[in-house]
């Protein structure tokens, strides 16, 4: 089984919110872009918080997103993995993202939010132990379509109250 690679994180001078997902999925490796899923909540989410337009290019969307105080990455920086399912990912091949060099980078970042548990137990697995983070930590509603025990409305709400709460602080 082959090593998987996550992307670079998506972030500009206003970051003060990090997004964590897992690993990019099998679609979004092919397309080599974040949550390209078509039926993954991410970006109906998020274009709806920015104000633009669902169906703008992924070009777009990145530079919106690098204009807001959202910044996008993955916890992982390279596992094992058959499939797109986080269940599916080889613990002992999990290797994390530099956040050491990450957070020395972004100091406006004050809060983490972790699409998914994958994302929010790798992260207090392989990067909080240690690491002297204050920051503000929670777990949003997965947008992967594999989370089907909330709606599209449930999850939209959930995400846009914790943003504009973060925001705020």
């Amino acid at each position: 089984m082959p090593t998987i690679y996550s992307f670079p994180p998506i972030v500009g001078n206003q970051a003060q919110i990090l997004i964590l997902g897992s690993m990019p999925g099998e679609a979004s490796l092919a397309a080599q872009q974040y949550y390209a899923h078509p039926r993954n909540a991410f970006w109906p989410i998020i274009t709806q918080w920015l104000h633009i337009d669902p169906h703008a290019s992924y070009e777009e969307k990145v530079t919106a997103l690098q204009s807001s105080p959202v910044a996008l990455w993955d916890v992982l920086k390279s596992c094992k993995r058959v499939g797109s399912l986080d269940s599916m990912i080889e613990t002992g091949t999990q290797i994390s993202n530099d956040f050491s060099s990450f957070f020395s980078i972004h100091r406006k970042i004050t809060h983490v939010f972790f699409n998914g548990g994958t994302a929010e137990a790798s992260f207090k697995r392989y990067v909080l132990p240690g690491s002297g983070l204050d920051l503000t930590f929670a777990r949003l509603p997965s947008t992967s379509p594999a989370n089907a025990r909330s709606s599209f409305d449930d999850k939209c709400r959930v995400w846009h109250e914790m943003l504009r709460s973060a925001v705020k602080s």
